[in-house]
Protein backbone atom coordinates (compact mmCIF):
# COMPACT_ATOMS: atom_id res chain seq x y z
CA UNK A 1 0.00 0.00 0.00
CA UNK A 2 2.49 2.29 0.78
CA UNK A 3 4.97 1.32 -2.03
CA UNK A 4 1.26 2.24 -4.70
CA UNK A 5 1.43 5.64 -2.53
CA UNK A 6 4.84 6.25 -3.14
CA UNK A 7 4.59 5.57 -7.08
CA UNK A 8 1.03 7.77 -7.15
CA UNK A 9 3.04 10.87 -5.60
CA UNK A 10 6.13 10.47 -7.93
CA UNK A 11 3.65 10.20 -11.09
CA UNK A 12 1.57 13.37 -10.32
CA UNK A 13 4.80 15.25 -9.61
CA UNK A 14 5.96 14.18 -13.59
CA UNK A 15 2.56 15.67 -14.63
CA UNK A 16 3.40 19.23 -13.00
CA UNK A 17 3.39 21.47 -15.94
CA UNK A 18 5.94 24.86 -16.39
CA UNK A 19 5.29 26.42 -13.15
CA UNK A 20 7.54 29.47 -14.08
CA UNK A 21 6.31 32.79 -15.90
CA UNK A 22 6.83 30.98 -19.26
CA UNK A 23 4.34 28.25 -18.38
CA UNK A 24 1.97 31.08 -18.06
CA UNK A 25 2.99 33.19 -21.59
CA UNK A 26 2.02 31.76 -24.67
CA UNK A 27 3.95 30.25 -26.17
CA UNK A 28 6.01 32.21 -29.18
CA UNK A 29 4.66 35.36 -27.92
CA UNK A 30 7.31 37.86 -28.32
CA UNK A 31 6.63 40.66 -25.20
CA UNK A 32 7.50 44.30 -26.15
CA UNK A 33 8.38 46.85 -23.78
CA UNK A 34 5.90 49.78 -23.85
CA UNK A 35 6.46 51.49 -20.76
CA UNK A 36 8.96 51.51 -18.02
CA UNK A 37 8.23 53.06 -14.52
CA UNK A 38 4.55 54.61 -15.87
CA UNK A 39 6.64 56.58 -19.05
CA UNK A 40 6.97 55.43 -22.41
CA UNK A 41 9.75 53.31 -23.83
CA UNK A 42 10.81 55.15 -26.78
CA UNK A 43 13.25 52.69 -27.69
CA UNK A 44 12.86 49.16 -29.09
CA UNK A 45 13.32 46.08 -26.17
CA UNK A 46 11.57 42.79 -25.80
CA UNK A 47 11.48 39.99 -24.17
CA UNK A 48 10.38 35.78 -24.73
CA UNK A 49 10.26 32.47 -22.79
CA UNK A 50 12.03 30.26 -25.32
CA UNK A 51 11.91 27.32 -23.24
CA UNK A 52 10.98 26.80 -19.65
CA UNK A 53 13.07 28.53 -17.14
CA UNK A 54 14.55 30.96 -20.10
CA UNK A 55 14.22 34.26 -20.78
CA UNK A 56 15.87 36.15 -23.77
CA UNK A 57 15.41 39.07 -25.76
CA UNK A 58 16.27 42.07 -27.87
CA UNK A 59 17.32 45.52 -25.47
CA UNK A 60 17.90 48.57 -27.29
CA UNK A 61 21.49 47.59 -28.69
CA UNK A 62 22.19 43.67 -27.33
CA UNK A 63 20.63 40.51 -27.38
CA UNK A 64 20.23 39.31 -23.99
CA UNK A 65 19.26 35.90 -22.14
CA UNK A 66 19.34 34.11 -18.66
CA UNK A 67 17.35 31.87 -16.18
CA UNK A 68 14.02 32.64 -14.44
CA UNK A 69 12.93 29.67 -12.61
CA UNK A 70 11.17 31.67 -9.58
CA UNK A 71 7.39 29.82 -9.69
CA UNK A 72 4.78 32.17 -11.35
CA UNK A 73 3.82 35.00 -10.00
CA UNK A 74 7.17 35.61 -8.85
CA UNK A 75 10.05 37.05 -11.39
CA UNK A 76 13.59 36.37 -10.61
CA UNK A 77 16.39 37.00 -13.36
CA UNK A 78 19.42 34.58 -12.85
CA UNK A 79 22.41 33.86 -15.25
CA UNK A 80 22.06 36.85 -17.14
CA UNK A 81 24.18 37.47 -20.17
CA UNK A 82 23.66 39.75 -23.21
CA UNK A 83 25.98 40.71 -26.62
CA UNK A 84 27.83 43.78 -26.08
CA UNK A 85 27.68 45.87 -28.66
CA UNK A 86 27.30 50.39 -28.07
CA UNK A 87 25.04 52.06 -29.96
CA UNK A 88 23.11 55.34 -29.42
CA UNK A 89 21.08 54.10 -27.09
CA UNK A 90 23.26 53.05 -24.25
CA UNK A 91 21.24 55.19 -21.76
CA UNK A 92 17.84 53.00 -22.71
CA UNK A 93 19.47 49.93 -22.92
CA UNK A 94 21.04 50.69 -18.80
CA UNK A 95 17.25 51.75 -17.79
CA UNK A 96 16.41 48.53 -19.25
CA UNK A 97 18.71 45.92 -17.71
CA UNK A 98 18.89 47.60 -14.60
CA UNK A 99 14.49 47.69 -14.42
CA UNK A 100 14.85 44.09 -15.93
CA UNK A 101 16.82 42.93 -13.05
CA UNK A 102 14.85 44.87 -10.07
CA UNK A 103 11.45 42.79 -11.05
CA UNK A 104 10.26 40.51 -8.41
CA UNK A 105 6.28 39.94 -9.87
CA UNK A 106 4.35 39.44 -13.53
CA UNK A 107 1.12 38.75 -13.82
CA UNK A 108 0.16 37.74 -17.62
CA UNK A 109 -3.60 38.61 -19.07
CA UNK A 110 -4.50 38.50 -22.35
CA UNK A 111 -1.60 40.53 -24.22
CA UNK A 112 -0.45 42.27 -21.43
CA UNK A 113 2.38 41.31 -19.16
CA UNK A 114 3.13 43.51 -16.21
CA UNK A 115 6.66 42.83 -14.20
CA UNK A 116 6.77 44.97 -11.11
CA UNK A 117 8.98 44.83 -7.46
CA UNK A 118 7.96 45.74 -3.98
CA UNK A 119 9.63 49.40 -4.32
CA UNK A 120 6.88 50.37 -7.16
CA UNK A 121 9.18 49.84 -10.41
CA UNK A 122 6.48 48.44 -13.08
CA UNK A 123 7.59 47.18 -16.67
CA UNK A 124 4.55 46.75 -19.10
CA UNK A 125 4.92 44.57 -22.19
CA UNK A 126 1.84 43.86 -25.07
CA UNK A 127 2.22 40.61 -26.81
CA UNK A 128 3.28 41.47 -30.69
Amino acid sequence: MIRAAFVMLLGLSSCQGDETISGYSATGVTWVLESLNGVAFTASANLTFPEEGEIAGEAPCNAYFGAQTAPYPWFALEDFGSTKMACADMDQESAYFTALAAMTIAEVADDTLILTNEVGGEMVFRAD
